[in-house]
């Protein structure tokens, strides 16, 4: 990839734009960690075994990423109201399209396939 294809890129989001993806980035990841340790935490309670420190720390893994999971929702709705007051319209950033686009943004970087596509490209829905 170019310096020019990199500043052409670049030129093409503003400051909002730049904001609100990584707020919806933040958002997404947490809710992502929320669910993968909700079944974590289920694993780890099958495994336990009938022992009680085992299925202790396992029952406390799924409440508290059950609370992490409705504190990003709960984030997710203020996150809105405010940008909504603001200007900032976040909610439009957490689609399926615009989260396999920055999925395969990101993995055209790191495989520095930059400007190709991947096949079956917006069929996420």
């Amino acid at each position: 990839m170019g310096t020019e294809d990199l500043l052409t890129r670049s030129a093409s989001y503003n400051l909002v734009d730049i904001i609100n993806m990584g707020v919806a980035l933040a958002i997404l990841v947490a809710g992502l960690l929320s669910v993968f340790y909700i079944f974590y935490g289920g694993l780890s309670f099958i495994l336990a075994a009938g022992d009680e420190a085992k299925i202790k720390q396992a029952v406390h893994t799924i409440r508290y990423a059950i609370i992490g999971l409705v504190v990003t929702i709960f984030a997710v709705t203020f996150i809105a109201i405010v940008g909504n007051i603001f200007g900032f319209n976040l909610v439009s950033y957490i689609t399926w399209d615009k989260i396999g686009e920055m999925i395969q943004a990101i993995m055209n970087t790191l495989t520095g396939q930059a400007g190709r596509t991947l096949p079956g490209q917006g069929t996420l829905q």
